[in-house]
């Protein structure tokens, strides 16, 4: 058990599981193509790297091709037919959350994903009135790993950077942590890569998965 106040939380990987509507969408659009389709352990892996990561796998393009804009719309609009479909929480995140209301631990959700698609997940899902905040990269001007969407986090828990963790899955959370001079964890049950070493990111814990979490927090 540590000392806390309050929690925020990445939400793709750390919170839910939205691999499967990310594997439903980016093979819409390469069967609109007529392309092979991707397993999802692959799409898996670059589900953090949002809608550019994903276009680079199935199409093998970068934001500088001139085709990139029209697939990225495409694929944002297929996305947003399926989203929170087959999207869950992670096994024992409930318990997680629900501990922290009982105790009444203030948590939120800070995430580069936009707040179109983040309060149809969390709506779906019935989060979106649990949270005490959720940020989102189209709330602040830079993004993860800059720290402005976690001090804003702060900000609308009422606490101090010192009072706060940061729950993540990708380096970027754990720097965006730092940045914010708040403590972290690595949520290691995430979409992380194989080839991570994520002992290299220096967060202040690593947890295998939520239940580990749940046991390191309470």
């Amino acid at each position: 058990m540590i000392d806390f106040n309050g929690l925020l939380f990445d939400l793709d990987g750390t919170v839910l599981d939205t691999a499967p509507d990310f594997v439903t969408t980016i093979n819409t659009l390469l069967k609109r193509y007529d392309r092979v389709q991707l397993d999802s352990e692959a799409v898996r892996n670059r589900v953090s790297d949002g809608s550019i990561g994903l276009l680079e796998l199935a199409f093998n393009i970068s934001p500088t091709d001139s085709n990139f804009e029209t697939l990225q719309s495409e694929l944002l609009t297929i996305y947003f037919e399926h989203a929170g479909k087959k999207t869950k929480m992670f096994p024992n995140i409930n318990e997680i959350l629900t501990e922290c209301d009982l105790r009444a631990i203030p948590w939120g959700v800070v995430t580069n994903k936009h707040w179109l698609y983040t309060e149809l997940l969390l709506t779906r899902l019935n989060l979106i009135n649990r949270a005490h905040c959720v940020i989102c990269s189209d709330h602040v001007k830079e993004p993860k790993p800059h720290p402005e969407s976690l001090e804003l986090g702060i900000k609308h828990l009422g606490l101090r950077a010192d009072e706060c963790i940061y729950i993540g899955d990708h380096s970027r959370d754990i720097l965006a942590a730092k940045n914010a001079k708040m403590r972290s964890i690595v949520a290691a049950w995430g979409y992380i890569n194989e080839n991570e070493n994520i002992s290299y990111w220096d967060a202040n814990w690593i947890t295998l998965t939520p239940k580990k979490l749940f046991d390191l927090l309470f």
